[in-house]
């Protein structure tokens, strides 16, 4: 599924949009202080060594979840299928709230300090590699993708402008990234959601003036169960257990706050993800509603509302990249320094990582495979294998489950990401004709279902220790 979206190339207003990036650019730079010790740069930690508070920990976790990609993801969805296929994208925000009982169980439960630490105590080295490789591949795909769509706000792939933007955008979020790490993330968090907020509240204002966002624009496509839209709501459903805990983005501020606070948190991002994520996929809608044969969705929205609102539509795309692509930095770097301890933590070794996997970002956008969704789709297959981690290991309390079943979990979940990836991309038909998020649901019920058989059958085959009697 491809589709192009407005650029400098089309836009009459479009110096305008070079203007906001530099803008955002110069605050954002301006609020990150740098870094003078590990707590702030790893941790979040102020340079007193306090907490962030609720409110920023809200925006926070709100502004590094709605990125550029959810975003357009979103509204294309509701393009194709109308609003079903919008709330099946906002479905998987859904995920604050499984991904507050996770941390909650995880900290204040179990009592670990990461989530490698707890994979590590139940599965051993073997917990934590298969771990650690998942959210990595998750990682580069968030650089990747949120350079991606600033590339083609600036112009089609492989012009001058797409390149100048693609590179300049990089730059520039490294730049004040490596600054000062997760505090400065936090800091820069909060002034970009409000942005955001506000873009997003006066692109609403002028989408309903406009007279457009009627009920039948928004209802007219009725719920079918063997629609993709109904079918990918369905996946959803199913992913969203485990999709939270294998992004570090999220579970990392989980970390950074008292209990109570972090509850609120993870609540408050929810509902007002969900909402902010709706509305913008609500566009996509009605201009699928109001579509003829060989529009695309830039064409429809920009004829129903014209050139102002779609600025603002580019705007709103270029906030949420930025925002969420200082946090995967930042928590790249915690990733390979602190969890991995693949290199000692320090702050040239936290800026290097950032650095790395910017790279390797950059070469995904020049080199990799363009459909957003898949990312998502792949990325969601591949984190099922900790549904049964989470379902017996962490909120069971099980300590009994063998590694092979962990093990086999994962292999399982990565079979099911590769066939998708093959079979969504054209590579494969082994699931014959049926549309790609029929056969998704296939493969996620498939994982989902054998993971769990597999944790089940471990418990009850797994030798238990034998007690020795007192002088025996």
């Amino acid at each position: 599924m491809t589709i192009r979206i407005p650029s400098l190339e089309t836009d009459p207003m479009g110096y305008v949009l070079p203007l906001t990036v530099a803008l955002v650019a110069v605050i954002s730079i301006w609020l990150s202080p740098k870094a003078k010790n590990e707590d702030g740069f790893f941790r979040g930690l102020s340079p007193s060594g306090r907490s962030p508070s609720l409110v920023t920990l809200i925006l926070s976790q709100v502004t590094t979840w709605i990125f550029a990609r959810s975003l357009l993801n979103a509204a294309i969805l509701g393009y194709y299928y109308g609003i079903w296929g919008t709330l099946a994208y906002a479905a998987y925000y859904l995920s604050f709230l499984t991904g507050g009982m996770i941390i909650d169980s995880l900290r204040f439960k179990h009592g670990f300090s990461s989530i490698q630490e707890f994979l590590r105590d139940r599965f051993g080295s073997p917990g934590t590699h298969c771990y650690n490789l998942v959210i990595g591949l998750r990682l580069v795909s968030e650089v990747f993708a949120n350079i991606l769509v600033i590339g083609i706000l600036f112009g089609a792939e492989g012009t001058l402008s797409y390149t100048l933007a693609v590179m300049a955008f990089a730059g520039v979020t490294l730049l004040y990234a490596m600054l000062g790490g997760l505090h400065a993330s936090l800091r820069t968090d909060v002034f970009q959601m409000l942005l955001f907020f506000g873009v997003l509240a006066l692109l609403t204002v002028l989408t309903l003036a406009s007279g457009n966002a009627t009920i039948e624009a928004v209802f007219g496509k009725p719920f079918e169960i063997t629609e993709p839209g109904p079918i990918l709501l369905i996946v959803a459903l199913l992913q969203v257990w485990s999709y939270p805990m294998h992004d570090p983005v999220m579970m990392d501020r989980g970390f950074l706050a008292d209990r109570q606070t972090t509850r609120r948190s993870f609540l408050h991002a929810g509902w007002i993800s969900i909402l902010c994520i709706t509305l913008f996929g609500s566009l996509g809608v009605i201009a699928g509603a109001n579509a003829i044969d060989g529009d695309t969705m830039n064409t429809v929205l920009t004829r129903l509302l014209g050139d102002t609102p779609m600025l603002l539509f580019n705007i709103a795309l270029l906030v949420s990249a930025m925002s969420t692509l200082d946090s995967t930095l930042s928590s790249s770097a915690k990733l390979v320094a602190v969890d991995m301890k693949a290199v000692s933590p320090t702050l040239l070794n936290g800026r290097l990582v950032m650095a790395a996997f910017m790279l390797l970002g950059l070469a995904m956008v020049f080199f990799g495979n363009k459909d957003l969704f898949s990312a998502v789709a792949v990325s969601g297959t591949a984190s099922m294998y900790l549904a049964p981690v989470i379902f017996f290991s962490l909120w069971a309390g099980r300590q009994d489950i063998p590694v092979w079943s962990y093990v086999g979990s994962f292999a399982l979940a990565i079979g099911g990401a590769v066939l998708y990836f093959t079979e969504s991309s054209g590579y494969s038909a082994m699931l014959g004709e049926a549309h790609k998020y029929t056969k998704l649901l296939w493969i996620s019920a498939t994982v989902l279902a054998g993971g769990c058989a597999l944790f089940f059958i471990g418990q009850i085959f797994q030798p238990q220790p034998q007690l020795v009697k007192d002088g025996a």
